[in-house]
């Protein structure tokens, strides 16, 4: 029986990166426990993330934003930090964190241009979280 792992998935605004870390997790490992939060969470997730997992056939529609300070005093397997600002701000758990982790992704809601332009970006940014969490090595197994 494969081991439950708690993992936390923590970026700035916890409307994008976070959001679609957290869905493949979901998906490609059903069993884990997963939640994700953001350093400034901001109200709701970012309608073009929601779209581009859809075309996945991931829904991450009911996902809601959370501040990081919802999770302080728990404990995780893994704290993953998915952008470089909140890997430089990551605040300091009270719960025991076995693992912190850092795979920083460029932030497609920066993306400007037409719709086509920007669909683009959060697509080319959904594949690399993909092929990460396809390919994540678990530390504690």
């Amino acid at each position: 029986m494969k081991k439950e792992v708690n993992i936390l998935v923590l970026c700035t605004g916890n409307t994008c990166r976070s959001q679609m870390t957290e869905g493949f997790f979901r998906y490609y490992f059903p069993h884990w426990k997963i939640f994700s939060a953001g350093t400034k969470a901001e109200e709701k997730i970012n309608p073009l993330a929601v779209e581009v997992m859809r075309e996945r056939g991931i829904d991450i529609s009911s996902q809601v934003p959370e501040p990081v300070d919802k999770y302080l005093n728990r404990s995780f397997d893994i704290v993953l930090t998915v952008c470089d600002e909140a890997n430089e701000i990551c605040p300091v758990f009270t719960g025991d964190v076995r693992y912190r982790l850092h795979r920083g992704f460029e932030d497609p809601a920066q993306a400007t241009g037409t719709y086509d332009e920007k669909i683009r970006v959060y697509r080319r940014i959904r594949d690399e979280i993909e092929n990460f969490v396809k390919n994540f090595t678990n530390p504690i197994e």
